[in-house]
């Protein structure tokens, strides 16, 4: 058996169509059997409510008189893209406040343009014969504007990675706050609610295909940027009218010591049109996989924990290296259920009809890295191999001389092996010294927890360790932890006072 999408669009406007949401599905196919079920459901509606980076709007804001050619734009002190036609911008979600910074941002204007809310607009232009005016400063309302349309390049992610922490310190993140030492997991998506785990060949999702986009109707462009469907991390891009959109499913957020985002409310309805479509939409939490990632290794490939399913991450608990670790969820599914059961009443009273891709969109794609035609600086390319180290069973005075006479203000200290155990500084010395017989030996005042790098480590995240841990200093040691140099902030200096900044 198989069912047309003009049958299907004909039961919608006869008000006879059975439409369920994804998270009913499974439950239907258990049932009655998938042929029970591709007889008696025509639409399966979808949901997802989470963080995402990649939107924001064009905007109209119409001539003023005597007009001007905005080139710089500001919306609330957030700037605005400025490199379009005379009265055009477009601002993106993440962009922060010139004033308050990761506070307010693109996303915030947004939800408060949606809430009906005044915003400021500020421009600057040089002024050209055609376009006199030089600056303008005014109050605006989403209704004073022309067009205000939301278009997200990123949208709609089939699922996430989830992320932990192996370090000693917390981290900040796009996944939320890591604490130290693998204590928490975070995740985001809606599992089997979200459009692109339910279409996952993408047979009928693609451009042109009716959506519901943070409370007003709206369309697929076609794939999002990022588009990797082959290895289950699938994109959309999307847009809307903002004009009609709603604040319960459009809100601003911002990530701690990350940024601003946007949280966008994205629905897809599915036509139930043959087995195939049956099966994809019966699919459960428990079947859907993802990794958890070491997000303490600063690098875009991060090392695998291990495996784990949705069904487990909404659990609460997951096992980690013989540990039950809490998890927490950065999207909402409770919301992502309110897309798909709005969603569904829009089907239901004919306000919402579907239809098959105009263009397809390729389900085998794998997103690749950046091409990069030369590597930026190593620690190797700047660090001082002339490193003097100590002892820990040698006294101060000789850590006092070595310091004086190698002109430097750090020894790394080693043991008998020449393995790195610790660190002194001139100023750790000058507190020996200022308290005689408190102290001899370097390992009674030796610092023995040492922030390290290695030769071939990128120097921006050397510079992050000295940054957040306040020191000037860095051991670079070999695999067997031996010193084999050392990089401070004037080698650092040497670096941005233009040796690399070619």
């Amino acid at each position: 058996m198989q069912k047309s999408i003009s049958q299907i669009n004909e039961r919608i406007r006869e008000g006879s169509a059975r439409v369920v949401t994804a998270e009913e599905m499974p439950a239907i196919v258990a049932e009655l059997g998938e042929e029970g079920a591709l007889k008696e459901v025509d639409v399966v509606t979808t949901g997802t409510f989470g963080a995402m980076c990649s939107s924001g709007a064009f905007i109209n804001f119409g001539h003023a008189e005597p007009p001007i050619r905005m080139e710089r734009i500001w919306l609330n002190n957030v700037e605005a893209y400025g490199g379009l036609a005379a009265v055009d911008t477009y601002i993106g979600a993440t962009q922060q406040s010139d004033t308050l910074e990761e506070e307010y941002g693109g996303a915030h204007v947004l939800e408060d343009l949606v809430a009906g809310k005044s915003v400021e607009l500020r421009a600057s232009s040089r002024g050209t014969d055609c376009y006199p005016r030089r600056t303008i400063t005014t109050e605006l309302v989403l209704e004073n504007l022309n067009q205000a349309i939301m278009c997200n390049p990123r949208n709609a992610y089939q699922r996430y990675n989830a992320a932990t922490n192996t370090t000693d310190r917390t981290l900040s993140t796009y996944m939320g706050t890591l604490l130290p030492g693998c204590t928490n997991i975070t995740y985001s998506g809606a599992g089997l609610l979200n459009p692109l785990s339910n279409d996952p060949k993408l047979r009928l999702i693609g451009s042109g295909v009716p959506i519901f986009l943070c409370g007003a109707p709206g369309m697929v462009v076609g794939e999002g940027t990022q588009h990797s469907p082959a290895g289950g991390f699938g994109t959309l891009m999307v847009t809307g009218d903002l004009k009609q959109m709603s604040q319960d499913f459009l809100r601003a957020a911002t990530m701690t010591g990350y940024g601003v985002t946007l949280y966008v409310g994205l629905g897809v309805p599915l036509p139930v049109l043959d087995i195939d479509v049956v099966r994809a939409t019966a699919i459960r939490d428990e079947d859907i996989s993802v990794d958890i990632l070491d997000y303490g290794v600063p690098s875009r490939s991060r090392p695998v924990m291990r495996k784990v399913t949705y069904a487990e991450l909404r659990s609460g608990t997951v096992e980690l290296n013989g540990e039950e670790v809490r998890t927490s969820a950065l999207s909402s599914f409770r919301r992502a259920r309110q897309v798909a059961l709005e969603l569904k009443k829009w089907v239901e009273n004919g306000t919402m009809q579907l239809s098959l891709p105009t263009r397809m969109i390729d389900p085998a794609k794998v997103a690749r890295p950046m091409h990069q035609s030369a590597k930026g600086p190593r620690v190797l390319d700047i660090m001082d191999k002339s490193v003097i180290t100590i002892g820990e069973t040698e006294e101060i005075r000789t850590a006092a001389k070595k310091l004086l006479r190698g002109e430097t203000n750090h020894l790394p200290v080693v043991n008998v092996d020449q393995v790195l155990v610790g660190i002194v500084t001139t100023f750790d010395v000058s507190k020996a010294v200022a308290n005689p017989g408190k102290a001899h030996l370097v390992k009674d005042i030796m610092k023995t927890k040492v922030i390290t790098t290695t030769p071939d480590e990128s120097v921006d995240i050397a510079i992050r360790k000295l940054e957040q841990n306040n020191i000037s200093a860095l051991p670079v040691v070999d695999p067997q932890h031996r010193v084999v140099a050392l990089l401070t902030a004037m080698d650092l200096g040497k670096l941005l006072g233009g040796r690399w900044l070619k």
